[in-house]
């Protein structure tokens, strides 16, 4: 028999599985929904003083409470916070337990607390700066109905799932949030299995492509007895398909799922795969995070800057810039005589976006000094992740900007970023763009969430007449150029580099 023991977030408690657990027991499971102290109902207290290691008790109560008979194997469910939780008590009861569920969580690291992991930047940032002060008493009140996209994608939830959701919230103590984790290694035996949300912004492909990066801290996730499942759904699945998330419990108890294969095993992974059309080999020019392609041409040339997207992992080799899709843009653009220039910028997280801006305005300003480059004359092309960064430039672009270009671009914030009150709406931006030439590379198999993005964005800059130019790849998918057949692709990039070339040097 199966022992499923299930953690659930913040706000939340043992109410949030009913439905799923019902599911599991009906086919022959053993379920326990932990109560923890402070937040659930059935472990009210008057103390002060919960904290992570108060949660990690709770849950070694229970996992001490289950009969250790042979066969009866312990199954741990850690959802959004209770990941943290489910780790410490795995980490101290490694025999007891037979696998850990991720559920649509981090991987969170000794020594980091849960804090971490709070979507909405704004407020990590204010209770940063209150652990700082050393003010880790009290509680955080829990959302208001409108308030729970902040702490993830609410897609699938019924009206009257979150009114319920709402009205049992409660206030999460502070310190479970602010205290580290510790761990002692132990848990590093137990076998895993991510359960991933897809309409929360993540897919088993992109962890496979984070992995493909060359991150040795992602190397784990490839290890046999990790797994992982997707449900097309948002970030409570528990509420929204509880019966599709109790099946995939049971196949993961079972050992099933998806693998994920080694950084350089098998074929090259996607960003290392060759560019889709033959470019001239210039050599690099190499200035600090900044590649130079320079064409053999008399004078100062315009140039076009190649910002890569992300967050690309930090530890990731090679790194962005010594990709072939962004040299070959590059030396694209070199052959058509512009200067081309890719970057490193240190997109790593989330909550990069204002340091990101900085890296790429520091390696516009290189270019410019430079004296092969005319100054005056620069387009700006963005990647993937990086389309959030155009605001900075739409808000109020620069003489010397005289294209904006975009492939395949992330226009607006995806649901589990929490990016709430963030400058980097691009869809917002482009009210202010004026005269700027736009071009973008809309791929028609994008993902719906991000394809909505792209939509919003389209929308706006016709409402307020941007000067907006659409190149379409009609069966292109995210990252085309790699992806898809070069036959595909090849007449869009020719299309969307000539006219980029055009408005610089017309």
């Amino acid at each position: 028999m199966t022992v499923f023991i299930m953690v659930a977030g913040v706000f939340t408690g043992t109410h949030v599985w009913q439905e799923t657990a019902a599911r599991l027991a009906a086919a022959g499971s053993e379920v326990h929904a932990v109560p923890l102290t402070g937040v659930d109902a059935d472990r009210p207290t008057t103390s002060a003083s919960v904290d992570l290691e108060t949660h990690i008790a709770d849950v070694i109560a229970v996992i001490d409470a289950v009969d250790a008979v042979p066969g009866r194997e312990i199954v741990l469910v850690g959802h959004d916070y209770g990941i943290h939780p489910v780790l410490g008590a795995t980490d101290r009861r490694p025999q007891r337990v037979a696998r850990v569920v991720y559920l649509d969580c981090g991987m969170p690291q000794n020594g980091v607390p849960a804090l971490a992991a709070v979507p909405d930047q704004t407020l990590r940032a204010q209770l940063a700066e209150r652990a700082q002060r050393g003010e880790a008493e009290g509680e955080l009140a829990p959302p208001t109905r409108d308030e729970w996209q902040r702490w993830g994608s609410t897609a699938g939830v019924s009206d009257a799932a979150l009114d319920r959701l709402t009205a049992l919230a409660a206030p999460q103590p502070l310190s479970t949030l602010l205290q580290p984790l510790r761990l002692s290694g132990a848990v590093a035996a137990v076998p895993t299995t991510g359960v991933l949300c897809t309409r929360n912004g993540v897919s088993v492909d992109l962890v496979q492509r984070l992995v493909d990066f060359g991150d040795p801290m992602l190397a784990a996730l490839t290890d046999p007895q990790t797994s992982f499942f997707e449900l097309p759904t948002g970030h409570w699945p528990m509420l929204s398909c509880p019966a599709e998330l109790a099946a995939v419990l049971l196949r993961a108890a079972a050992g099933e799922g998806r693998r994920l294969r080694p950084a350089g095993g098998g074929a090259p992974p996607a960003h290392l795969r060759p560019f889709p059309l033959e470019v001239p080999e210039l050599p690099r020019d190499r200035k600090g995070h900044v590649d130079l392609y320079v064409p053999d041409a008399e004078g100062p040339r315009p140039a076009v800057v190649f910002v890569h997207g992300g967050p690309v992992p930090a530890g990731a080799r090679p790194t962005p810039r010594d990709w072939p899709t962004l040299v070959g843009y590059a030396r694209l653009a070199a052959a058509e005589g512009m200067v081309g220039v890719t970057l490193d910028h240190r997109l790593h997280d989330i909550a990069d976006y204002e340091r990101a801006t900085a890296d790429v305005t520091a390696a516009v300003e290189l270019v410019r000094a430079d004296p092969r480059v005319d100054a005056d004359r620069v387009a700006l092309w963005f990647f993937s992740g990086g389309g959030l960064l155009t605001a900075h430039w739409l808000t109020k672009p620069p003489a010397w900007l005289r294209c904006l270009a975009a492939s395949y671009p992330i226009l607006a914030p995806l649901p589990n970023w929490a990016l709430t009150g963030s400058r980097f709406r691009p869809a917002r931006a482009v009210t202010h763009a004026g005269p700027l030439p736009i071009v973008l590379l809309r791929a028609g198999q994008e993902t719906p969430e991000i394809a909505a993005t792209v939509e919003e964005f389209v929308t706006a800059a016709k409402d307020c007449g941007a000067h907006l130019e659409l190149v379409d790849v009609p069966n292109g998918h995210h990252g085309f150029e790699t992806i898809d057949a070069p036959e595909e692709t090849r007449p869009a990039l020719r299309h969307a580099m000539r006219s980029v070339v055009t408005h610089l040097t017309g």
